[in-house]
């Protein structure tokens, strides 16, 4: 299946550009925020907090967050890409809002060409977790064994195609280890009681996933899929097991693609300042969530290399049902 880029550069049409005189002063006016979930979730939560503490460095301008759910994210990340590219309007993507909508052509007008990428703030790695009492001591011990017994570890997933069903059959691409996958829609609850139940030996998705069970001791992490350490929990990451993979949830604030540089140069400026916080980094750390900046100038490419490589995985795993 062919892909394009996703993020090529867009023609600046003379209609939106914004006088130069209006962008001395930017911001003259409140900020709208838009985060595509609901809330009161992880997303949610984040966005806030470091929007407020943002706010605090762009003047006497408001910075307000509001929620507008619906299309896997695609109905506020489409608000974003409609709005006027003044720099008012800005909106915090996801990994659906990157990858989902797009590989599955969700919504017609909806194209990440039509957004400025302006920063990642955090990363919630895809993780592998195991009972306490495992013998999975390293993830070296969990592929050599997957290795010596082919498709007899079970590992837990959600849904079958979904993220973390990625991220494991890339492992397996990888490392040569073959894992008996077990399906348990409905988020980490159903793979929790899984784990918990000995219906699997592995499961597969975030450690704040499954944080209650890490803090009392149930189940532990042994591999993020990250190269940022948690600064919650002491577990490797691949890039430490030298594993090249990294995949996982993340937070990234867009603007539409012809807000101009001063608006984005001035809105980066503030949420890396509330990014670099004591107050942001404490927060941040308790909710077993990684900090993990990307500024302007490298998020795009991240984020398009990201899509891409889960692209690829995603035809395959097309082209091996249909078969």
């Amino acid at each position: 299946m062919h892909r394009r880029t996703l993020f090529t550069v867009a023609a600046l049409a003379a209609s939106t550009l914004v006088p130069m005189a209006a962008l001395a002063e930017f911001p003259e006016n409140d900020i709208r925020v838009i985060v595509p979930w609901g809330a009161g979730g992880g997303t949610d939560g984040i966005v806030r907090k470091i929007t407020n503490l943002a706010e605090d460095n762009l003047g006497d301008a408001s910075m307000y967050v509001e929620n507008v759910e619906g299309g896997v994210s695609a109905t506020g990340i489409g608000q974003v890409m409609s709005a006027r590219p003044d720099g008012y309007t800005i909106g915090a993507l996801t990994y659906d809002s990157v990858v989902t909508v797009p590989y599955q052509n969700m919504l017609p007008t909806y194209s990440m060409d039509k957004l400025k990428l302006i920063a990642r703030i955090t990363s919630e790695p895809d993780a592998i977790i195991v009972d306490a009492t495992s013998d999975y001591k390293t993830i070296q011990d969990l592929v050599d064994a997957a290795k010596a017994d082919p498709g007899q570890i079970r590992v837990a997933v959600q849904n079958l195609g979904g993220r973390v069903h990625l991220t494991l059959l890339q492992l397996q691409d990888l490392t040569g280890a073959e894992f008996k996958i077990v399906s348990y829609p409905g988020g980490a609850a159903p793979q929790k009681e899984a784990i918990l139940s000995d219906e699997v030996d592995v499961a597969l998705t975030s450690l704040g996933d499954f944080a209650n069970l890490i803090d009392d001791g149930t189940v532990r992490g042994i591999l993020e899929f990250s190269n940022a350490k948690n600064p919650t929990y002491d577990v490797p990451t691949s890039e430490e097991a030298g594993i090249d993979l990294q995949n996982g949830s993340f937070i990234v604030i867009a603007a539409p693609v012809d807000t101009p540089p001063e608006a984005i140069s001035k809105i980066e400026t503030a949420y890396k300042a509330a990014y670099d916080s004591e107050e942001f980094q404490t927060w941040v750390s308790k909710i077993g969530v990684t900090p993990n900046w990307l500024g302007s100038d490298e998020v795009t490419q991240w984020a398009d290399e990201t899509a891409q490589s889960l692209f690829t995985e995603m035809d395959a795993l097309e082209n091996t049902d249909s078969k």
